[in-house]
């Protein structure tokens, strides 16, 4: 199974890279993964309505360009169904076995992501009702992934 985490946010603060990057170091033995980001649109601290829809739609279709028809897509959404990280190493258990080579795992921007990319989801997932800035969330989102393969694997790991 390949993972690809898809992050709309640039990724810029050493001390959340550094992090990422250890953990997707970590994950080489157990999946092919790869990070990509950057995708976010250019737009005013008050941007209005129509403003933020244009923005959204334009990432969307950045996110949707990237992702094959047959390829699994989980969206993580602060208003998505939550989960542990138990019942997310079942579910990464589930997805490494399923039909599908590739899962896309997708954080949004500031104003979250455009519907038609919720509507191409296959699960919308929260890791927390909390808010995180979308570095920390890739990070969490590396760091979770690679706690799942330890689950599934039964190999200690700290709690």
């Amino acid at each position: 199974m390949k993972y690809r985490i898809i992050s709309v946010g640039k990724l810029k603060e050493p001390f959340y890279l550094n992090g990422i990057k250890e953990y997707l170091k970590r994950l080489k033995p157990y999946t092919n993964i790869e990070l990509v980001d950057g995708l976010e649109e250019k737009i005013a601290p008050r941007a209005g309505i129509k403003e933020i829809e244009k923005c959204l739609y334009k990432e969307g279709t950045k996110l949707l360009n990237l992702i094959g028809d047959n390829e699994i897509v989980v969206l993580l959404d602060i208003q998505g169904e939550p989960i542990s990280s138990t019942e997310w190493a079942g579910y990464i258990g589930e997805l490494n076995v399923s039909s599908s080579s590739s899962v896309n795992l997708i954080i949004g921007g500031s104003f979250g992501v455009d519907e038609r990319v919720k509507r191409r989801a296959d699960r919308v997932l929260s890791f927390s009702q909390m808010t995180f800035p979308h570095q920390m969330a890739v990070l969490i989102l590396t760091e979770q992934i690679y706690r799942a393969f330890k689950i599934i694997r039964n190999e200690p790991y700290h709690k």
